[in-house]
């Protein structure tokens, strides 16, 4: 199994075969997973830094449970209260970085472009864990792995991605994802948050939800992200709720078998039914927290083993 880059900062530069590398190595690691022992020694000896300049919760415990399941020395460094509040600049963390000798690097930026600037300063393998509105690659892969274990495939399915992607790595990722693997990508949500521009990942966008979710397969709900919204984007989460918010109602538009997704965390009554969301029969919102440990641990897998081969 070869996957030919030394980093993984985005999707944008994954082939077709590179993003069914990491999906089919991901099922070995979900079945593993599974079992009592949960432990393999693919990266024995190696050293994992997670640098996590914004907060994160599930992202950053999943790459550091990826990392220990596959053996590494794991270390979290608490970027919020670092030496960069205290003026150093990102080039002088990658310095100081490269005279511990990580193998790699996991980060999360606020900024756009950051982590690829990061990765162009050190001499280790950098994970790419979310950059400002730019991109957040794992997210994007492991709900690639979602959709094909729920639905058999990943091509041609009719996939909606609803709410505020605007100001969404994750809808940038998967837009560019799912468009890669030949499915037909709708848009929804008021034009303040789906800014025309985005038809320019050969998507079609709607803001009428009724509309948008007619017949589709995958139901893509994205979290408000009231952090980056410097503005009136909604009027309320009350009369976004009640445009936007999936229920049962507007999910019987789609097709009877539809899954319903969510990046996490949710914003329960604002962009979810609480009720659907935890509706086991329609919700694969639990299978993308698994997937994503998964999909952390086959994607270090890989850089590890080119990492390996370079020595």
């Amino acid at each position: 199994m070869r996957f030919a880059h030394r980093h993984l900062l985005g999707i944008e530069h994954l082939s077709q075969s590179d993003i069914t590398a990491i999906l089919d190595l991901a099922e070995t690691y979900v079945d593993m997973n599974r079992q009592s022992t949960k432990r393999s020694d693919v990266l024995s000896g190696l050293t994992q830094i997670n640098m996590f300049f914004e907060n994160s919760t599930r992202t950053q415990a999943s790459f550091e449970l990826a990392g220990k399941r596959l053996g590494a020395d794991v270390m979290n460094m608490a970027m919020q209260a670092s030496s960069i509040k205290k003026g150093e600049t990102l080039i002088d963390t990658a310095m100081t970085l490269n005279a511990m000798h990580p193998d790699l690097l996991v980060v999360r930026h606020p900024h756009s472009g950051a982590v690829d600037l990061l990765a162009q300063k050190v001499n280790c393998a950098v994970l790419n864990a979310g950059d400002g509105r730019h991109e957040h690659p794992t997210q994007a892969l492991l709900d690639a792995l979602t959709i094909r274990r729920a639905k058999g495939r990943l091509h041609r399915l009719n996939i909606a991605i609803c709410g505020d992607v605007a100001h969404s790595r994750v809808a940038r990722s998967n837009l560019i994802l799912l468009g890669k693997m030949e499915n037909r990508i709708r848009l929804i949500g008021p034009p303040t948050l789906v800014p025309g521009q985005f038809a320019e990942f050969g998507a079609e966008i709607y803001d009428d939800m009724n509309e948008g979710l007619q017949g589709v397969d995958v139901v893509m709900m994205l979290r408000l992200q009231k952090e980056r919204m410097d503005g009136g984007f909604i009027p309320s989460e009350r009369e976004y709720y009640h445009r936007y918010g999936l229920n049962a109602e507007k999910l019987a538009l789609a097709k009877p078998d539809a899954i319903v997704m969510h990046p996490g965390p949710m914003n329960r009554g604002v962009e979810i039914d609480g009720t659907l969301a935890d509706d086991i029969n329609r919700s694969v919102i639990q299978e993308q927290v698994e997937m994503g440990v998964a999909v952390r641990m086959a994607a270090m897998d890989l850089l590890a083993r080119n990492l390996r081969d370079a020595a």
